[in-house]
């Protein structure tokens, strides 16, 4: 099974992007910063989630995110599956934050069990064979919808389809240029179908 080691996000102020992110979400979350090579315009393609036990926690998060400088695209509500909320850092990365838990058990905290990159793509099912041909194992799948792979490090990998998660997300599906993103954790270098990078965890700390 492959697993994610950490993400990379290509900011323009790296020591600036990690002063948000330590504020807003803590010093637990898997990132690594480094200085953008690349232009980018509109949505770009992915989302970060933080999974939380319960709707305290989304709104503790959310609150120390927006002290921290990041705005809201989604203000914290129930929904079907849960009770979440999403918004977007200085340097462009959108967050989301959620529970399917639609109560609390207990007193707010700031932690998280889990970190998901949920890619947008053109075609889930390619996607997903590519992916799969890369040694990741199928978790869940709902058809050409979404799909999460299993695993055992703090980061899971999940696809879904570009428009729908920029709905989801509360931005316009438009977006050009770089992702602004790499993925460490490959073996070997790769970039997938939709043109998101994947780097040794080595490469990504020489970086």
């Amino acid at each position: 099974m492959t697993n994610i080691d950490t993400i990379t996000l290509e900011v323009a102020d790296p020591a600036a992007a990690e002063r948000f992110h330590s504020a807003a979400f803590g010093p637990a979350v898997p990132l690594r910063f480094r200085a953008a090579q690349e232009p980018s315009t509109g949505f770009r393609g992915f989302t970060l989630s933080l999974v939380v036990a319960q709707p305290a926690d989304v709104d503790s998060l959310v609150g120390t995110a927006l002290e921290a400088g990041a705005t809201t695209l989604k203000a914290p509500a129930k929904s079907m599956w849960g009770y979440g909320a999403v918004v977007q850092s200085p340097d462009g990365t959108i967050w989301k934050i959620a529970t399917s838990a639609k109560k609390n058990t207990g007193p707010a905290t700031r932690e998280f069990g889990q970190v998901v990159l949920l890619l947008g793509v053109a075609d889930v099912a390619a996607s997903k064979k590519f992916y799969a041909d890369h040694g990741f194992t199928v978790g869940k799948s709902f058809g050409r919808m979404y799909v999460e792979f299993e695993s055992t490090s703090p980061v899971k990998l999940a696809l879904y389809r570009r428009k729908a998660l920029a709905k989801d997300a509360g931005v316009a599906p438009e977006g050009t240029g770089s992702h602004r993103l790499a993925v460490n954790g490959a073996a070997e270098p790769f970039t997938d179908p939709d043109g998101f990078a994947w780097e040794t965890t080595a490469t990504a700390e020489l970086s």
